[in-house]
Parts: C-alpha cells; sequence; structure tokens
C-alpha cells in the first residue's frame, strides 16, 4: 500500500511534463490533474473548477484544493511549475505524504522549446502531422533571465525537501520513454500497475538545436560565458548570523537608527548620532520595541558603517591577541593556534603575530577550526545579511565616505547634519606600519565575500 496520499509533478515548462502526466493516467488507479495551481487557469484551459473547486475559491484558499487532491480515490496528483501559485510550494514541499517527482530537462533545449511554442502558439501534439515549426533567434539576456528563475525554483524545492528530510524521485526528459524508469517510479508511488509510455502526446521539436536556432553562432558564444559550474563562486561556510537587534542604536527625536557591525567605528558614530536629534541615544530594543518604535515614526532611515576588513581584523587582533578581550579565546589562541606577539612594540613581532591571525580567520570563517566565530570579525556580509532577516538596511555608509553618506542620510529626512569627529582610528597607524602586499593577499583570502560583495579595493 501506498505511503503517499497525492503526488506532485515538479518541473518547469517544456520539460516533457504533458508526456508524463499522460503516461500516468495511463495507470488505472492514478490521476494528474494538470496545472491546478496556474494562475491563469485550474487544471487545464477552459475547464471552469477542479474537483469542484472554482479559480476563485482556490485562489482565496489554496490548500482547500490541495485537501480534494490528496481525499480523492486513487493517488491523484499535478503538475507545478515556476510562477505558479507560490503559497503552495511551501505547503506542498512539507507534507510527507506528497510524493515529489522532480523533471529535468536541459535548459537550454526547454527555452528554446519555449519560445518555439510561444511564436508558433502550439504546446501540445498527438500527431506530427499537425506540427507547426519555426526557427527562433537566441536572447542571451532573456535566456539569462529564465535560467535565472528556473535555478532559484531547483534552490527552494531542494532546500524544502532538506529542511523536510524528505526525498523525490528524479526524471530527465530522456527517461519518459523508458519503461524501466516509469516502472520504478511506480514502485515509488507504491502503484504495482505497469508502467506504459505515453503514447498520445508525441515530440515537438525533435530536431537538434542548429535546426531550431537562427542564430547558433551567437548562441554558442553567449553560452560559453555561463559558469554551469559555477566556478566563479566564493563557497561559504560561515553560519548564518541572527539580526542583533539588541545592537541597534537609535536618535532621540529623530528617526535615524545605526546598526553597528562590531569591530567598526561604532563610538564615533554613536556620539555623531547623538547629536542628531534631541540629544540622546535609545538603546536596548527588541523585536516588539522596535517595530513598536518605526511604527511612530513618519519616515525612519537606518544604516551600517562598513570597514575595510584589513583594518577591521587588525581591530580584533588587537583585542583578543594583544588586549584581554576575552582571556579564555586569548589563550585557545595561543595554545592551539600559535598566536601570540612576544613584543607588540617591535614591529617584526606584531607583522608575525598579525599574519597569523589572518591565516587562522581564514580556516575559522570556513568551518575549520574549533573557535567561536565571533561577531568581531564576522564577515560583514554574513552581519549584514542577518540584519535583513529582521528588516532592511537603507544605507551601507564606507568609512572612507563617512560624512557624505551621513550627510545624505540627513538630507533625506530634513535634518541638519551635525559635524563628525575627527578621529580616526590609532590602530590604523599601528597596521600601516607592518602592512604589505603579503598580508592584504592574507586578508582576502579570509574575506573574499567582502572584498567581492563590498568593492573593497587594497587597503594601502
Amino acid at each position: 500500500m501506498t505511503k503517499f496520499r497525492s503526488f506532485a509533478i515538479l518541473a518547469a515548462m517544456r520539460t516533457g511534463s504533458n508526456f508524463l502526466e499522460e503516461s500516468l493516467n495511463a495507470v488505472p488507479g492514478l490521476t494528474s490533474h494538470g496545472e491546478a495551481f496556474n494562475p491563469s487557469f485550474i487544471g487545464f484551459p477552459g475547464q471552469p473548477d477542479l474537483m469542484g473547486v472554482t479559480r476563485d475559491a482556490r485562489d482565496a484558499w489554496p490548500a482547500q484544493l490541495l485537501d480534494r487532491i490528496a481525499r480523492a480515490p486513487g493517488l491523484n496528483g499535478f503538475r507545478y511549475f515556476p510562477g505558479h501559485d507560490p503559497r503552495v510550494l511551501p505547503q506542498l514541499l512539507s507534507d510527507p505524504h506528497c510524493a515529489k517527482i522532480i523533471l529535468n530537462r536541459n535548459p537550454i533545449e526547454s527555452y528554446v522549446s519555449l519560445r518555439i511554442a510561444r511564436e508558433t502558439d502550439q504546446w501540445r501534439l498527438t500527431d506530427a502531422r499537425g506540427r507547426k515549426s519555426v526557427r527562433i533567434r537566441f536572447d542571451a539576456q532573456d535566456f539569462k533571465t529564465y535560467l535565472d528563475a528556473l535555478q532559484c525554483f531547483q534552490q527552494a524545492v531542494q532546500t524544502g525537501l532538506q529542511a523536510s528530510g524528505q526525498t523525490a524521485f528524479y526524471l530527465d526528459y530522456e527517461d519518459l520513454n523508458n519503461r524501466a524508469v516509469l516502472q520504478g517510479l511506480l514502485t515509488y508511488l507504491g502503484v504495482t500497475s505497469g508502467a506504459v509510455p505515453a503514447a498520445s502526446v508525441v515530440p515537438q521539436n525533435p530536431e537538434p538545436l542548429s535546426e531550431k536556432v537562427s542564430n547558433l553562432a551567437e548562441m554558442s558564444a553567449a553560452l560559453r560565458d555561463l559558469d554551469p559550474f559555477d566556478l566563479s563562486r566564493i563557497p561559504n561556510f560561515e553560519p548564518r548570523r541572527g539580526p542583533a537587534v539588541p545592537g541597534f542604536v537609535a536618535a532621540a527625536g529623530a528617526p535615524l537608527m545605526f546598526m553597528p557591525i562590531k569591530g567598526g567605528p561604532t563610538g564615533r558614530i554613536e556620539d555623531w548620532l547623538a547629536s542628531v536629534g534631541s540629544g540622546g541615544l535609545l538603546r536596548g530594543f527588541t523585536q516588539v520595541t522596535l517595530r513598536d518604535w518605526m511604527r511612530h515614526q513618519v519616515i525612519t532611515r537606518r544604516f551600517t558603517v562598513l570597514r575595510h576588513p584589513m583594518l577591521r581584523a587588525f581591530a580584533a587582533f588587537d583585542e583578543f591577541v594583544l588586549g584581554d578581550g576575552d582571556p579564555d579565546l586569548r589563550n585557545l589562541l595561543a595554545r592551539n593556534y600559535k598566536i601570540g606577539v612576544k613584543d607588540p612594540s617591535d614591529p617584526g613581532d606584531l607583522h608575525i603575530g598579525f599574519a597569523a591571525f589572518l591565516k587562522f580567520l581564514k580556516s575559522n570563517l570556513n568551518g575549520q577550526t574549533a573557535a567561536r566565530m565571533d561577531a568581531s570579525w564576522a564577515s560583514q556580509t554574513a552581519v549584514v545579511q542577518g540584519f535583513q532577516q529582521f528588516v532592511p538596511c537603507d544605507l551601507l555608509v564606507r568609512e572612507g565616505t563617512l560624512l557624505g553618506g551621513l550627510a545624505h542620510l540627513c538630507a533625506e529626512l530634513g535634518l541638519t547634519c551635525p559635524p563628525l569627529a575627527d578621529a580616526p582610528d590609532p590602530r590604523a597607524a599601528r597596521l600601516a606600519a607592518i602592512y604589505d602586499e603579503g598580508m592584504e593577499k592574507l586578508a582576502r583570502q579570509a574575506y573574499a565575500r567582502d572584498y567581492l560583495n563590498f568593492g573593497f579595493a587594497n587597503w594601502a
């Protein structure tokens, strides 16, 4: 007996889903009801309702139709594509009693087929004698947009299955005529009947791409610029950080909020912020009190300040290696990672110690050490992403252009911008005394995402 009460074919347009649906509908006890959650129709074009649920009723309460599909006699399902009702995907992915069939096709093949279908208005073919044929002109930007949307959908499906501890049955377009594979699908669904590939649907465009695209050379050149293996991606093993709301600071009497990043010029910014409104700062927010503060403002602006990764790493080094920010952590760094400075006044000793600390940061942020990933040296990318989980940051101000960024914020709010104390971090002079190209290379290895995402140049 099957453990499933329903099934969903997770695919995209022009991947062979019509053919798969016909094959499943030929099996006694199995019924696929088309695109049940297509926003333009319900099930199939021209159909007034599905299982007694009208399109308007479905749009008002999609869970009702999901429930009726699950409760119907036999094993019932539907096809779900990117662009279908987004409220449905989390529900079906979290339901272990809904079988997931994931159907894929080479994206360039499905894209070309989609373009041909749109130009000919022929979406389903049952007899090759009625086939309409056309050569399309490949549009590189349009394909990249298509591919990005498809990859986002596939990633959402994969993450949803992982989070709920489920697996799916995967099919490729080329598998649809393989009787053994289709039989394996039925076994996965818990059905004992035999599988037969559909005979009522035939391929619409069986020719090679060279016969379907008018600008093949241009398409080939555009595809060479794509990175299907994501070779340019920077691996990220840094854990997600929370929004850190208790650290947010607002100006009393002004709708301006500072979202500090540890290791940055926090004291200098807070002194400036205190002079923006009626004087003083508001601290100690919770998510509830912060929302309340925002509701009582006509407009609000939230900002953070980015510091160069090199200086920020040196600030963490100064606090945890040279200072006494956390004695236990300092002892751990010295014992396990041989990070220490015999004589802080000796530039040579300081250079060796800081270089060792930068190497540690690379390993630490890649999840290769037993030491905690402290917020003082966490990547600013991860910190800002943490902010975004609760509330977006209106402006990222670089420390090197502080005055211009703060003046811009005040101008937007109609506030007078008070002067900013000219108090550069004294650590910068100490860092300058030991800085070299080798140190810059180590910093770029440790903070590759920050250098890339925020466009930092060399610190010098």
